[in-house]
């Protein structure tokens, strides 16, 4: 195994999740880690905390002259004042993802890729692990309230990380165990096309490492057509609700707001499970880990053990309080199935009066690249407040193709009630004069829209 220990790591762009758990690993493997990034945040004064030297700003001077290496996130432009004098030092440049692969490399590993998934499988994966005794490493692209945070150095042989697909960075990874959950449009922006998005998957199958296994979705149509392509070159289990697949779910029911099901292989039946995260997405996510775990040799006794106790990660249909008569969550859902399907969990755990969605669209290419698909998304709400687009890598020219109040039009027109208003104190105001009791209001999206429900929340309490 490769030694950090001693050696010198300068991030630029630390405070991301995954750029901050990296950081945290280096340092617990006994590396001098430093870091910079634009603005104060509760990460960056963990990870000071923990002994990283933390920087607001970016500026030449921070970058150790001796350091081992300089790791950079995805956000950091070419033109950084840092990685320029890195450069300058000779310094040996990682993306976040080349540095997460040679960290990945030292396991038995287990990445979880997919278009939409990936955080909540992820983490429910390295959950049973630990509870099987196994002390998984983990690196998650959410906080884990019952791991303790995003990452984590285990003792045991496995590392479970998330795989993500935008800028082909997954390929870094070499996984004993990969997992593909679903695919679809995304991250268009940089990919093509959907032909080429199945593409950068199909090689992510490829990349699994000789006698390892792919786990994958036998009812999505695009994982279908990256098994048609692999053509048996690498062995692979489906699951899905469906009987045909490997892996599939029978019996369903849903029992407060969760569902439950017999887990059956290939027709046998191999135990009864009860899960605690709402949603029939998370159904196949459980098919998915089951059948990870067993690829993995975690009994099956084990996993119906514990499948249930995973009580699910920050931002994804959390419950932030319950004031007034009033319910708010939060949730990180960005694309339109992910909408979908948080609305459906939503109304079928919570049976709400009124259901008020305040989304914030993530990148002004994905909003213009999905708008159709955006704007039918919404159909389980009630209300659909929308913000100005969070910015996130666009090009100006896509800044002037689309904009919050194309999407609320659009809305509209689908058929759903949508209001746009512009920032955030704006929308405070306007759910603290129309929500009522029996009502539930979720922010949703994956920029900072979560301020909204706190603000809201502060309101609620002052006023109720």
């Amino acid at each position: 195994m490769e030694s950090f220990c001693g050696r010198k790591f300068h991030f630029i762009g630390i405070g991301g999740i995954g750029t901050s758990g990296l950081a945290k690993m280096l340092l617990k493997q006994g590396a001098i880690v430093s870091g910079s990034d634009m603005t104060e945040s509760g990460t960056l004064r963990e990870l000071q905390k923990a002994g990283v030297q933390i920087y607001i700003g970016h500026r030449p001077e921070q970058v150790p002259a001796d350091a081992h290496a300089v790791v950079i996130s995805a956000a950091v432009p070419a033109g950084n004042p840092e990685l320029a004098r890195a450069g300058e030092l000779g310094i040996r440049i990682y993306k976040y993802a080349e540095m997460l692969g040679r960290l990945f490399s030292q396991y038995k590993g287990i990445a979880v890729a997919g278009t939409h998934g990936k955080s909540t499988t992820s983490a429910w994966l390295a959950y049973i692990l630990e509870k099987a005794g196994v002390s998984p490493t983990f690196l998650i692209g959410a906080a884990v309230p019952q791991l303790g945070g995003t990452s984590g150095i285990g003792n045991g042989p496995f590392f479970v990380a998330e795989a993500c697909e935008y800028d082909r960075s997954f390929l870094n990874l070499h996984p004993q165990i990969g997992i593909v959950l679903n695919i679809e449009q995304d991250h268009l922006d940089y990919y093509r096309d959907e032909e080429e998005i199945v593409d950068a998957f199909t090689d992510f199958a490829r990349g699994i490492s000789k006698g390892g296994i792919l786990v994958t979705s036998g009812q999505d149509k695009n994982t279908l057509r990256l098994l048609r392509r692999l053509n048996g070159e690498i062995q692979f289990q489906t699951f899905g609700r469906s009987e045909a697949c490997d892996f599939s779910a029978g019996r369903l029911h849903l029992n407060d707001g969760c569902y439950e099901f017999e887990i059956r292989k290939g027709g046998a039946v191999l135990g009864w499970a009860k899960i605690s995260v709402p949603g029939i997405h998370n159904v196949d996510n459980a098919l998915a880990v089951t059948a990870a775990c067993l690829s993995a040799g975690i009994p099956i006794e084990t996993v119906l053990a514990h499948l249930g106790g995973f009580s699910g990660i920050d931002r994804r249909l959390m419950l932030k309080a319950q004031v007034g008569g009033i319910t708010i969550l939060d949730d990180y859902a960005h694309h339109p199935t992910e909408i979908r399907a948080s609305l459906l969990a939503i109304r079928e755990r919570y049976h709400p009066e009124h259901l008020w969605c305040v989304f914030q669209p993530h990148q002004y290419s994905r909003t213009r690249f999905l708008l159709d698909d955006f704007a039918e998304s919404f159909n389980l709400a009630d209300t659909t407040i929308v913000p100005e687009i969070y910015f996130v890598r666009d090009t100006a020219e896509s800044r002037k193709r689309v904009n919050a109040e194309i999407l609320v039009e659009r809305i509209r027109q689908s058929g759903s009630e949508a209001v746009f208003i512009r920032d955030f104190p704006g929308i405070v105001s306007y759910l603290s004069e129309h929500v009522q009791p029996g009502d539930l209001v979720v922010t949703m999206g994956a920029g900072t829209i979560w301020k909204v429900a706190d603000e809201y929340i502060q309101w609620l309490r002052e006023h109720c």
